[in-house]
This record gives C-alpha cells, sequence and structure tokens, in this order.
C-alpha cells in the first residue's frame, strides 16, 4: 500500500504539465536509472538523464501536434482546425 502511494505521489504532479514537459521528466527519470545502471557512478547518470531528458522532450514536442484539433460535422466529415484556448 506504500508503494502505491508513493507512486501516485510522484506521478501526480505530472498531470498538469504539457506533453513536453512530460516526456522531459519521464526520459530524464529513466535515463538517469540506466546511465546509472550502466556505468555505476554519478557522471554515468548525470549523462544518461541529460540525453533521456532531451530525447523525451522531443518526443513529447512531437506528440502535441501544434495546436491542431480534429472536428466532425453533422455530415460526418471530419475536419481540422485550430484547437480552442481552452483544449
Amino acid at each position: 500500500m506504500k508503494k502505491a502511494i508513493i507512486a501516485v505521489l510522484c506521478i501526480a504532479p505530472l498531470a498538469a504539465c504539457t506533453p513536453t514537459e512530460r516526456g522531459a521528466t519521464v526520459g530524464a527519470a529513466s535515463g538517469g536509472a540506466i546511465g546509472a545502471a550502466l556505468g555505476g557512478d554519478a557522471k554515468s547518470a548525470l549523462a544518461g538523464a541529460a540525453v533521456g531528458g532531451a530525447a523525451g522532450a522531443l518526443l513529447g514536442k512531437a506528440s502535441e501536434g501544434n495546436d491542431q484539433c480534429r472536428y466532425r460535422d453533422r455530415r460526418g466529415r471530419t475536419y481540422v482546425a485550430r484547437c480552442p484556448n481552452s483544449y
């Protein structure tokens, strides 16, 4: 039960982030863990976190979709237009 609570507390702050920020955070954490596991020292962990953070940010930015949303009109036709500001 304690592990579940800790996991929720660690993941909950990411809910308010943009996909770019989430990707950078997850990428940095994963890269740091992988770097530490493979290299065994702080330099490896920092290098892994830097590379993972950059890669995660790029992937998150690519998934954002430049403010375009898909809509469907009454006749079932799909079209793409700018998303509303509150979206």
